[in-house]
């Protein structure tokens, strides 16, 4: 195990490289940049660049090697001085060489949109990410499971049936769909005003209780969690259902029952941990996920300021510190939930083994 471990952990250098690198590579063809943006900003109050002889023309292309035609406004100098101040005054190999070195150092530079560190960014937008990703990680276990397991003792009953098109109907309601549903129904749409519809708290949160504090959040918080969690159901609860049923209907089920154990007996001693064995090697992944999900959407129309949020105004911003950092750390991340994932199928089934693992 400890050599595969050590393989996988070598193997996470080219993948990671090699998507820093096309993810860069792509960076360089997009038209537009800090450097464009700044320049635009420029002339938009020079008054479109009349002042001072005319303005700077900026060619279509947007590309680093053509700013700029004529001395029209923005003299060419300040186009350079800006070109230095983002670093597009060296080659792309020397600045993707230089990102990579300090990223190896965690130092993730500034942000260009916000004039804030990357890492200080990050931070500030984690409460809401995290609230959103963790409760609804939280919810969609500790319900989907327990419904599951009652869905695959009684299946095909009633109770079975009904679960089934509950669930499914959520399913195929989009979240931000639900989200203006519940803004309609129960945030001063057309109907009850019970629920906030802006911020993660209260603007006088600093001036309540711990008890008030924690009443006050969990109300900004039922609307978006609610929308967030019910599209995560049906998968959970039905992988749930299919691998207690398939469990249920082993040779070892029936020798059980064939002994005289009750059905609790079998059920929660024998075929638990054999079906839940698909779900806790996925734990993982989907706790460590649950800290920095963003969704765009449910952040947008709950007003939110999340890492969803973040991350669509660093790319339409062309904000690329922020855009490469999270790739970054995500990527990361990510290699080493999947290496957690393996492992956790070995600690769940003795049986798994990583002898021969390439």
């Amino acid at each position: 195990m400890s050599a595969y471990i050590v393989r996988r952990l070598l193997l996470m250098i080219p993948t990671l490289l090699g998507i820093l690198g096309v993810t860069f590579a792509v960076i360089q063809f997009v038209p537009g940049g800090p450097v464009e943006r700044m320049i635009a900003l420029l002339e938009h109050r020079s008054g479109g660049g009349t002042a001072g002889g005319g303005g700077l023309e900026i060619s279509a292309g947007g590309s680093s090697g053509g700013l700029y035609r004529g001395n029209r406004g923005v003299a060419s100098e300040q186009v350079e001085a800006l070109r230095q101040l983002y670093g597009f005054d060296q080659p792309a190999w020397e600045r993707f060489v230089q990102m990579v070195w300090n990223y190896l150092r965690f130092d993730f530079g500034e942000s260009y949109y916000h004039h804030k560190r990357v890492v200080d960014l990050v931070i500030d937008k984690l409460p809401v990410s995290i609230s959103l990703g963790l409760w609804t990680f939280l919810l969609t276990y500790l319900i989907s499971i327990p419904l599951g397991i009652r869905k695959a003792v009684r299946h095909g009953s009633r109770f079975d049936a009904l679960t089934s098109t509950i669930i499914l109907v959520g399913y195929s309601i989009p979240g931000f769909v639900l989200g203006v549903l519940l803004i309609v129904l129960f945030g001063g749409g057309s109907f009850w005003d019970l629920f906030p519809l802006r911020g993660l708290v209260s603007d006088n949160w600093d001036s309540l209780s711990w008890p008030l504090r924690i009443v006050d959040y969990l109300w900004h918080m039922t609307l978006p969690i609610i929308a967030s969690m019910v599209g995560s159901f049906a998968v959970m609860t039905m992988l749930t259902k299919n691998s207690f049923l398939e469990e249920i209907s082993r040779q070892y089920v029936l020798t059980a029952r064939a002994k005289g154990l009750s059905e609790r007996a079998v059920l929660y001693r024998h075929v638990f941990r054999n079906a839940m064995i698909p779900l806790i090697t996925g734990f993982p992944g989907s706790f460590v996920a649950a800290f920095f999900s963003g969704s765009l959407l449910l952040e947008t129309i709950f007003s939110l300021d999340g890492l969803g949020l973040l991350g669509y105004e660093s790319v339409i911003n062309r904000d690329y510190p922020v855009v490469m950092a999270t790739l970054y750390f995500f990527t990361l991340l990510g290699l080493l939930t999947k290496l957690l994932t393996d492992l956790t199928y070995m600690l769940v089934d003795p049986r798994i083994t990583f002898d021969r693992a390439a």
